[in-house]
């Protein structure tokens, strides 16, 4: 039984379901929202309300975004005719940190992995051949992640995007096999991104 009051044990508790954080952490990060001043815990609080009530998808790409066109999407410099295909968000904010790609994304929400429970009607892959048959994309860059859940589902997009006569190309396999793309160096990614070849 714990000695704390109701309400921090509560903030505790909810705490420590979030990712990464154990029972100690969860305990100091409880403990310095009571010490610091009450704007900065409302600030946090509100942070994470907007989060979740004013974040969602992009019209174009799927990005998470608070407009209904991403910065990407609605940027006018963007090669709007290569489109590299990812499975989340942080893998676009990856790729995007080489400084590398100059074209826009399209975010997949996951892949196929129907021992998960994901099917490719799960994922955002109608629109891309949508978005691919509406005609203006020359290329797409299959940029899932190197290991079978990333393989399968690029082969699946490849499958339908090849008969629409679009260039296919994959990441180099300068990304380890089985990685992530969130945690590749920036220099690896670039490699990646320059040497891509057809599929």
């Amino acid at each position: 039984m714990s000695d704390y009051c109701e309400t921090i044990e509560r903030l505790i508790e909810k705490l420590r379901e979030l990712p990464g954080i154990g029972a100690r952490t969860a305990e100091r990060l409880a403990f310095h929202l009571l010490k610091c001043p009450e704007d900065e815990a409302m600030s946090l609080a509100e942070a994470i309300r907007d989060v979740k009530t004013r974040i969602r998808p992009c019209r174009e790409c799927f990005n998470l975004t608070d407009r209904e066109v991403c910065e990407i999407c609605s940027d006018p410099r963007r090669d709007k005719s290569l489109v590299c295909v990812v499975e989340e968000p942080k893998d676009l904010l990856a790729v995007e940190s080489t400084g590398a790609y100059s074209g826009v994304y399209h975010v997949l929400m996951g892949h196929i992995a129907p021992l998960e429970g994901m099917e490719p009607e799960d994922l955002t892959i109608d629109a891309l051949v949508e978005r691919a048959r509406g005609g203006g994309v020359d290329e797409v860059i299959l940029a899932t992640n190197p290991n079978v859940a990333g393989d399968a589902t690029s082969l699946h997009i490849a499958g339908l995007l090849e008969p629409l006569g679009v260039k296919l190309t994959r990441l180099a396999r300068g990304l380890p096999a089985g990685g992530q793309i969130e945690y590749a160096n920036k220099s690896i990614l670039s490699d990646a991104l320059s040497e891509r070849r057809k599929l």
